[in-house]
């Protein structure tokens, strides 16, 4: 497993030990262990270019992934999950209005991506899958902070 960390932000001090531990842990949990990904931490308006340039969608957002298993030259190297961008700003707005730390507003988000990767979606998609995927999101959330109940 390898994980690549990057904070390009200057806001929020990012703890990369625990984002790494995070991470490790959902790899664990999603059996990934020999996979590889890339986190990087940015703010508004970074994220901001990215969702336009990439999706084409002019505003900022709290997570966009970018998978490398997708598209024609997805099985090139099928250990590489790929990007997880996380823009701080938004997950600092989101966290507050969710009545959650920014820890465990940046971990839902880093399950959020992963799901992605893994080919999970809630947009452009049935609403049975979107239900999938919010129910595994809340499922991992609750694993990796050892709650039983509900929390998002």
């Amino acid at each position: 497993m390898k994980i690549q960390i990057k904070n390009k932000q200057t806001k929020v001090k990012v703890e990369k030990r625990r984002i790494r531990k995070t991470v490790s842990r959902l790899f664990e949990i999603l059996c990934c262990q020999d996979k590889e990904i890339s986190v990087f931490f940015t703010d508004d308006d970074h994220i901001k270019k990215l969702n336009n340039d990439y999706l084409g969608r002019n505003k900022s957002t709290n997570v966009l992934s970018f998978s490398l298993q997708e598209g024609e030259y997805g099985e090139i190297n099928p250990h590489i999950m790929g990007d997880i961008v996380i823009s701080v700003d938004t997950a600092k707005k989101d966290a507050s209005k969710g009545h959650l730390t920014l820890e465990q507003e940046i971990d839902f988000l880093l399950i959020h991506g992963m799901l992605h990767l893994l080919g999970y979606n809630h947009e452009d998609t049935s609403r049975k899958q979107a239900r999938e995927m919010r129910k595994k999101e809340r499922e991992l959330f609750n694993i990796i902070h050892c709650r039983h109940k509900r929390l998002i």
